[in-house]
């Protein structure tokens, strides 16, 4: 634990934790920001850094961070990084909450500094994991609206399971002409095997495969294979 890096944002209304934390977290090498409420949190814009973790004390005046985990569970506009919820007044139902909410760990003060850095450490080794996705789905994303209305038609129902000469008779095309269309989409999409687009595909929500698709593009031909 002694080479964690990264940054921790301690959200916690008591100055003795705070500082407590401060201190022991900067005696890991780690950057530390600490913030009494959750509005004090949510008034500076997160810095783009990676990894980092959220310390998040449920009980907090106004706001409290229970509040702030839901909020960020229902949008991507106040998404967190992985966050280790902490109280005082813990209990099992408060648990499954702050779980439920989208809380990686939960500990009740006073917690063993182990058992926090810890928490910390499958954190930032999370939230770097995260961000490793999360640039593989933006080149995913940007790969797929580069193409055509006849390559995303094209690409839908490779990844449906249909062969060739079943694209060529849905489109009203040759299957010479599924075959050109097939190689581009490969080419495009950056793959070499079907098994590989298809699992690539897979990064993609449901709304995301439609984004940057041409506007006379019909909607994806079911099956989709989800994990």
């Amino acid at each position: 634990m002694n080479n964690l890096t990264g940054t921790v944002h301690v959200v916690d209304d008591d100055d003795a934790v705070r500082l407590a934390l401060d201190s022991l977290l900067r005696s890991m090498g780690l950057q530390v920001r600490t913030h009494a409420t959750v509005e004090a949190f949510l008034a500076r814009p997160l810095p783009d850094v990676v990894p980092s973790c959220v310390v998040l004390d449920v009980r907090l005046p106004g706001v409290s961070g229970l509040d702030l985990l839901r909020a960020s569970a229902r949008t991507a506009h106040t998404e967190l990084p992985p966050t280790i919820v902490v109280t005082g007044h813990g209990d099992i139902p408060m648990s499954v909450q702050a779980m439920k909410a989208g809380a990686i760990e939960f500990l009740s003060k006073p917690f063993r500094e182990a058992d926090l850095l810890r928490a910390i450490e499958d954190a930032l080794r999370l939230d770097s994991q995260q961000h490793i996705q999360r640039a593989e789905r933006a080149e995913w994303r940007q790969r797929y609206a580069s193409l055509t209305r006849r390559e995303h038609e094209v690409l839908h129902l490779i990844v449906a399971g249909r062969l060739n000469k079943q694209i060529a008779a849905e489109l009203g095309v040759s299957e010479v002409t599924v075959k050109l269309h097939r190689a581009q989409v490969m080419r495009k999409m950056g793959q070499d095997t079907l098994a590989d687009l298809v699992r690539g595909m897979t990064r993609l929500g449901d709304g995301e495969r439609t984004t940057g698709v041409h506007p006379d593009t019909p909607p994806p031909a079911p099956p989709y294979t989800k994990v």
